[in-house]
């Protein structure tokens, strides 16, 4: 599969947009461990691909806290579980957060903490599918691919959102 990139600068550093065929299949961070997420193939730099151009107005209606939805196509490359991981983390409502614990119950298996753990890590499409919504049994902020002061950067953005629910 051909898969195209743009890299755009937002408040949390420049990320790196990756659409395929089917929609979005990757944001990645700036310092990103490019072990973390494989798309398969290297990338075509695109700065006018659709997916692409949508996913930057988007992402800067997000920032500008004009924007709570995404209405992206997500095209999730990963095992079968990592993929139920993923969706659920699409289910977590806006400005809530859910723990590791939460997504295991919600996918029907307690005992998958650690796996739903690894599954969040490894989440492709960063800020779209919201893993940093996800935190610790205890409440605190625990790993994130971009870094724990962006996790905090973007709960901040969303907690202080005016009143989504209008939009």
């Amino acid at each position: 599969m051909l898969y195209y990139h743009k890299f755009i600068k937002t408040p949390v550093g420049e990320l790196k947009l990756i659409a395929g065929e089917k929609g979005l299949v990757a944001i990645l961070w700036e310092n990103d461990n490019p072990e973390r997420v494989k798309t398969g193939t290297d990338s075509i730099e695109d700065n006018n691909h659709s997916v692409l151009l949508e996913t930057e107005k988007q992402l800067s209606e997000y920032f500008l806290q004009q924007r709570y939805v995404f209405t992206i196509p997500l095209d999730f490359t990963g095992t079968e579980f990592q993929k139920k991981v993923w969706l659920e983390l699409l289910k977590i409502p806006f400005g809530e957060t859910r723990t590791y614990g939460d997504i295991a119950r919600q996918l029907g298996d307690i005992n998958a903490v650690r796996a739903v753990g690894a599954a969040n890590g490894k989440n492709p499409i960063s800020i779209i599918a919201p893993c940093h919504r996800v935190i610790g049994a205890s409440g605190k902020l625990t790993g994130f691919a971009g870094g724990l002061e962006n996790k905090a950067r973007l709960l901040h953005i969303e907690s202080s959102f005016k009143n989504p629910t209008l939009w």
